[in-house]
This record gives C-alpha cells, sequence and structure tokens, in this order.
C-alpha cells in the first residue's frame, strides 16, 4: 500500500487550493469533505442515521441533507458536535480506505488525505507525515467574509472555536505558508512534493 500523508489546516488558510497544487504534480487527493457528503447521499444509511438523530429538520427540500443547517445545530453545542462526529466518523473513515485502496495506481508514489480535523482527532498520527496550510489570521478573518458571507465577529468565533493554528503546526512535518500570493504557495509544495517523493522511493522506505 502506498503511504499516505495527511493535509489539514486552519479554517480558511486554502487547504483546497493546496491540494489542488499537489493534484497539479499527479498526486490523488482523497478529500475528507467530498467523502462527507458521500456518506449522507439520499438512501444512504449514514444520511437516516442523522434524520434519526436530529430530525427531519436537517433535509433540503430534495430530501438530501442541508449541511449548513447541521452546522448551525452542532456550532456551539459540544454535545450535538460529539454525536454528529461518533455518526460520521466511522462512515468517512471506512470510505477513505475504499479510495485509497482504489488508488494504488496514481502516478506519484503517495497519496494524499484532505481533512479539517486530523490534529483534533489525533487521525495524524495514522499518517506517514503531516502537512499543515497556515495563514496570518487577518487573512482568514477576511477570507471567511468574502467566501461565507460572515460578520467580522461571525468570522471570528470560527476561528476562535478551532484549535489554534499553532497546535497544529508544532506537529507537522512540513508546513505551507498561503499568505495569497499563490506563486510562493505553489513553490512551497513543489518543495514539500520533491522531498516527498524522495521519501517515499529511498530503500529506507522500500
Amino acid at each position: 500500500m502506498k503511504p499516505v500523508v495527511g493535509l489539514t489546516g486552519g479554517i480558511a488558510c486554502g487547504k483546497s487550493t493546496v491540494a489542488s497544487m499537489f493534484a497539479d504534480l499527479g498526486v490523488s487527493v482523497i478529500d475528507a469533505d467530498d467523502l462527507a457528503r458521500e456518506v449522507v447521499e439520499p438512501g444512504t444509511p449514514g444520511l437516516q442515521m442523522i434524520v434519526d438523530e436530529f430530525g427531519k429538520g436537517v433535509l433540503d427540500e430534495a430530501g438530501g441533507l442541508d449541511r449548513k443547517k447541521v452546522a448551525e445545530i452542532v456550532f456551539g453545542d459540544e454535545e450535538a458536535r460529539e454525536t454528529l462526529n461518533a455518526i460520521m466518523h466511522p462512515l468517512i473513515g471506512a470510505a477513505g480506505a475504499e479510495h485509497i485502496k482504489a488508488q494504488q495506481d496514481s502516478a506519484a508514489p503517495y497519496l494524499l488525505y484532505e481533512a479539517a480535523l486530523l490534529v483534533e482527532t489525533r487521525a495524524y498520527e495514522a499518517f506517514s507525515a503531516l502537512i499543515v496550510v497556515s495563514a496570518e489570521e487577518s487573512l482568514q478573518r477576511l477570507r471567511l467574509i468574502a467566501r461565507d458571507g460572515y460578520t467580522a465577529a461571525e468570522a471570528n468565533a470560527r476561528i476562535d472555536s478551532q484549535l489554534p493554528l499553532e497546535r497544529k503546526v508544532a506537529v507537522a512535518d512540513y508546513v505551507v505558508t498561503n499568505n495569497g500570493d499563490l506563486k510562493s504557495t505553489r513553490a512551497q509544495v513543489a518543495a514539500i512534493h520533491e522531498k516527498l517523493v524522495a521519501r517515499f522511493t529511498s530503500k529506507e522506505w522500500a
């Protein structure tokens, strides 16, 4: 099995932007957010479990999961969030394992697994390496306001609800600083990719 490298970072730091740069270099990316959508598609046991727990109010008009409504329910409610995580994490883990198995013929000697909570859940310990994407807090705030339509206070609340970024950086093997200069970000990604290819094709790793 190919080694899997975790990719995480703070909210609005640009994890997806960085992941797409790795994909441009031939690395297969497994996105936990995509998996989270996959396991609650209409007709899945995952969706039924969430409806059973939180009620039909979490569904949109088409019968799919309204992720924004779920986010509103669990934000600031620790018990509700733990309940949701207890449903979602095993489903996402199983789906992730299937995707990892399916990507063994990809071009690069490693796979990338992108997820928001790798450090919080200590899931990063199971990966062969960890990349953390960081950005200045002022930029995180501006991106949240522009991307999600939050007020400054709402953006600050989202940032404050997360594990401090420095705690994630402290356990990282590699850090990508994504402060808006995409040329710089791409250069950092290329350098990390080069190191990972060398590491995972070395005799020591084999």
